[in-house]
């Protein structure tokens, strides 16, 4: 497959960074797992523009994820495994095969049909995939079993998310949000008796639980629970900003403050949001 002049061009800028003689010495010692934290790190970037509505960033920070797909082709063509071209192909062949009702002839006319279609398609990709990985001797992963379409590379609180609509698929969920808030109530019950014997590893695994029940709930009332802690964080940097501009004004310091004095600011901070809003 043929890319275009403007990939091409920046396939070559990357194999010139990664010649062994002449390339950039960083880039030349990198390797998929140095590079992974990075990819996933400009990924978090362009949801932060979208979520801003910055066009100008979106497309500056698009231009940093193609830059990632491209630097994890080249080391895979130099270890002779694929490349960026076979990474294009494989996708055009996959959204093709999973758009028959687009793209070929299909009974699917109704969006309802059509995830049902979706699903029977990924399970054949499913089969196949662990065909081409036992031809390889590679022993099948965490990706078997009725869970294994759920990805572990998600940030933990989107995986849970996941996990549960995964698993309601077929009836195993609560029926309403109120039993939900029960057991978090449960769960923060067995936190505090964690907490009190002083078991550090007792208290992750309880921390954990509550965690997954929050995010269940998020679930129930429609209401995404990584949306709903990135609106939350962005609430605490603009009122613990607030904080800092006003001590700054009096002349005082975040280090000199009391809690007392910046828990006061912090409430005045939720006063003024309260009457804008």
């Amino acid at each position: 497959m043929q890319a275009s002049q403007e990939i091409s061009r920046l396939i070559e800028i990357m194999a010139a960074l990664r010649n062994p003689k002449t390339g950039c010495p960083w880039d030349i010692v990198q390797t998929f797992e140095t590079i992974k934290p990075y990819t996933i790190e400009e990924a978090y970037e362009v949801s932060d523009a979208i979520e801003r509505g910055d066009m100008d960033d979106l497309c500056d920070e698009l231009g940093d994820l193609l830059l990632q797909v491209v630097f994890h082709a080249r080391m895979a063509e130099e270890a002779g495994e694929f490349s960026f071209g076979d990474v294009v192909q494989a996708i055009t062949a996959k959204m093709i095969r999973r758009h028959p009702h687009v793209f070929a002839r299909s009974g699917a006319d109704t969006p309802e049909a059509v995830k049902v279609q979706w699903d029977e398609i990924k399970q054949a990709e499913k089969r196949e995939r662990s065909e081409r990985r036992a031809r390889r001797g590679i022993a099948e992963d965490f990706k078997t079993g009725f869970l294994g379409s759920v990805q572990r590379s998600f940030p933990a609180l989107t995986e849970a998310l996941k996990l549960q609509e995964r698993a309601a698929k077929v009836g195993f969920d609560w029926s309403a949000p109120e039993p939900i808030l029960d057991k978090i109530e449960e769960e923060i019950g067995e936190l505090r008796v964690a907490l009190r014997n002083g078991d550090q590893e007792k208290v992750s695994d309880e921390l954990g639980d509550l965690i997954f029940a929050v995010a269940n709930i998020g679930r129930h009332v429609k209401t995404d629970p990584e949306q709903a802690l990135r609106g939350t964080n962005t609430k605490f940097r603009r009122r613990f900003r607030h904080i800092e501009d006003v001590l700054e004004t009096e002349g005082e310091t975040l280090e000199g403050a009391t809690l007392e004095r910046m828990e006061e600011i912090w409430q005045a901070a939720k006063a003024i949001e309260r009457q804008l809003g």
